[in-house]
Order: structure tokens, then C-alpha cells, then sequence
């Protein structure tokens, strides 16, 4: 998905980081709010982010100036919302860019808004819909870390595609050829979730209880069993 170094237009580089910046900052407030009130959850913030980053660098080639790879952004997006996942991932996002030749600096703004901002609002958006309707948390997160994953890739598919013919054809043809490894990546990722969260109901569910105090989407009931 990290959109490589000069592929966009400095046009459009600029428009995404206007974008993205102040989700971010609202994210770095957020996340120091949390680990001041809760230091104990310094170990589950930085889970969050490490699934962000090991998931994010296992990347196949996939098309003219990207790759697909998972996200890891669905965990972060439910526990803590989509301003902190936007902190984490720029973390990231930065990192892989400056060690691993993943991304760009001049693109750092495109990829923090595909994958930190867009795909954990839509996950955030079905994880809450899913919970509302008493489905489980581990199912409701299988879910919720697939779409964010497929999202992403529309998103990315969509700022690719703007910036290099700015057609229906080009969206589609950027889409369709992430589709083939995109597809069972975001599959593989949910199943991922699914096991952690079942893990996570049975042995640490206080750590969606501290989350929801913190403003993230709501889990329904405290005392709820693993299943989906």
C-alpha cells in the first residue's frame, strides 16, 4: 500500500499531509492522555503499534509504485480510535520510509491517510455497528481488521488513480490488480484478530473496558464471553 517515494505530484503530496496532520496531532494528545491515566496500558499501546508495524513490512509486489501487505491497523482502530491509530502509523509509516525503503517522505502523507486514517474510520464505523448488534468482539474484529485492510487499498487505489489520469478506468485498473494478494491478506489479518481478541476476552478483557473509558467504541457488556 506505502505508495513509494515521487509517485504522486507535489500538488497532491501537499494535499494529503494537510489532510492528515491534524488527525495526527489530535492522535500523539490522545495517546499521551491515555498512557498518563493508565500506565499500565503502555504495553498494549505499544502492541498496537508493533502489530502495525510487523503487519505493514511484509509486503508483496503488487502494482507500479506500491505493494500489498497487510495493515495491522483494526486493533489499534477499535481499542483507541482513529486519531491515535493515525499516531501509531505515522510512527511507522516514518520508520519504514527512512530504514526499509517502504514508502516516502514526500508520500508520507498520502499513506498516513490511506492506512492510519481512512481504513480504521470505516473499521471503527463496522466494528461499532457490529457491536451494537450483541455480535462478538472476536468476530467483530476479524471484520473490523479486514475492512480497515481492503479499505486502505481503495483509498490508496483512489489517490493513485487521481494523480495519474484521474479516471474511472485507472481507479478501477489500480483496484483490480491489488485485488489478487489483497484479498486473502485482508482474510489472513482478520483470522489474526480473531485468535488475539478470543485470547484477549478469555484472559485481559479489561483492556477494552480501559479503552472504552478513553473514548473508544463502545463493546456492549464488561462480562462477555469469548465467543463469536
Amino acid at each position: 500500500m506505502h505508495i513509494m517515494e515521487g509517485f504522486l505530484s507535489p500538488e497532491w503530496c501537499v494535499v494529503w499531509f494537510i489532510i492528515a496532520i491534524p488527525c495526527v496531532i489530535l492522535g500523539a494528545k490522545k495517546i499521551i492522555d491515555l498512557v498518563r491515566q493508565h500506565p499500565e496500558q503502555k504495553m498494549t499501546v505499544a502492541l498496537a503499534g508493533a502489530f502495525i508495524f510487523l503487519l505493514s513490512s511484509l509486503k508483496l509486489p503488487s502494482v507500479t509504485g506500491s505493494s500489498s501487505h497487510p495493515t495491522g491497523t483494526g486493533f489499534s482502530a477499535v481499542l483507541y480510535g482513529v486519531c491515535a491509530t493515525s499516531f501509531l502509523a505515522t510512527i511507522v509509516l516514518i520508520f519504514q520510509a527512512l530504514l526499509l525503503a517502504h514508502g516516502g517522505l514526500t508520500t508520507l502523507g498520502a499513506n498516513i491517510f490511506s492506512m492510519g486514517i481512512a481504513g480504521p474510520f470505516i473499521a471503527v464505523l463496522l466494528w461499532s455497528v457490529l457491536r451494537g448488534a450483541n455480535v462478538g468482539v472476536p468476530a467483530s474484529l476479524f471484520c473490523a481488521a479486514l475492512i480497515a485492510n481492503l479499505f486502505t487499498y481503495v483509498i490508496t487505489a483512489f489517490q493513485m488513480a487521481i494523480d495519474h489520469g484521474a479516471s474511472v478506468d485507472a481507479f478501477v485498473n489500480f483496484l483490480s490488480n491489488y485485488a489478487v494478494t489483497q484479498i486473502p491478506l485482508a482474510i489472513i489479518e482478520g483470522i489474526l484478530f480473531f485468535m488475539f481478541a478470543t485470547y484477549l476476552m478469555n484472559n485481559k478483557p479489561e483492556i477494552f473496558d480501559i479503552a472504552q473509558d478513553m473514548g473508544a467504541p463502545k463493546i456492549g457488556k464488561k462480562k462477555e464471553d469469548s465467543s463469536a
